[in-house]
């Protein structure tokens, strides 16, 4: 009973850290997206933001919100759930600790991946829609990826190896590095102001790191999703995706989107921990 109930504990709290993060840090995916995408339309980041404004404006930058919503109560209870179960399985193993907590971290993002690629493929092309007003509803969008491309690596799957890799590997350095480095912070009973202070850091931190090793997945993962030339579809897996851009654009383009990326997931990644924490802690103490 006491194992269902702390089972319950972590999926409630993962599940309102992501929402509390997308709510919050969703206009930077999505100016990570349409960089990524975007080809010659932005040269930079503030002329996204310039132009998404001036076209779309304020709603713009919340176009694809929904597929995130939905999909982050799942996605997060299954992200803080499976690291939990994870971490414990690895715990008992030979390796050293910290390896044990990437190592949960990076299963805990292929479990995640699995879950939230449907969702990902709706959002990007959402995302991709650079009209005044978007015409078609999530479900709609949804509804038409089923209808022509059904629901496998072709639809709704689309790039779930680029998305295994990217999640993985977010996991496996986010995780790895907030759990390793959290036990020399100072404790909440000792300094109270300073362990939040030095949690949030670490969070962004944690985050910050995991989006410089797993962009090129995410771009990846973005062209897969993504609208394709009027030739023809181009992209289809991760590493023949990131193989031909670094051959047509260069080896840079696969860090393109960086900086909303790492602006979204650097405070995002310590939003999360610390509502999970949080949430956690108020759920242990009353329930």
């Amino acid at each position: 009973m006491e194992r269902l109930k702390e089972g319950g504990r972590q999926i409630a709290a993962g599940g309102s850290a992501g929402l509390v993060e997308v709510c919050i840090m969703h206009p930077l995916d999505l100016l990570k997206t349409r960089l990524q995408i975007g080809g010659g339309h932005y040269s930079g980041l503030m002329d996204c933001f310039r132009k998404t404004l001036h076209n779309e404006g304020f709603r713009g930058f919340y176009k694809g919100i929904l597929p995130p919503i939905l999909a982050e109560t799942p996605k997060r209870a299954t992200k803080f759930f499976t690291f939990a179960q994870y971490k414990e399985l690895f715990a008992s193993n030979t390796m050293p600790a910290w390896a044990s907590l990437s190592l949960a971290g990076l299963c805990s993002g292929l479990t995640e991946a699995v879950v939230v690629c449907p969702f990902e493929t709706v959002k990007v092309h959402m995302q991709a829609d650079r009209s005044v007003k978007q015409h078609h509803t999530t479900f709609q969008v949804g509804r038409e990826i089923v209808k022509k491309q059904g629901f496998g690596t072709q639809g709704l799957y689309r790039g779930l190896d680029a998305t295994l890799a990217r999640n993985g590997v977010w996991n496996m350095f986010y995780f790895g590095i907030y759990h390793n480095i959290k036990d020399f912070i100072p404790s909440e009973k000792e300094r109270p102001t300073a362990n939040i202070v030095y949690r949030l850091g670490l969070g962004f931190i944690a985050g910050t790191t995991a989006c410089l090793f797993n962009i090129p997945f995410d771009v990846a993962k973005s062209r897969i999703q993504g609208p394709q030339p009027p030739s023809g579809r181009i992209y289809h897996g991760c590493i023949q995706s990131m193989v031909l851009v670094v051959r047509q654009e260069g080896v840079l383009i696969l860090w393109r989107g960086l900086l909303p990326k790492a602006m979204r997931l650097g405070p995002g990644g310590a939003i999360m921990l610390f509502v999970y924490d949080t949430v956690y802690e108020f759920l242990k103490e009353n329930t």
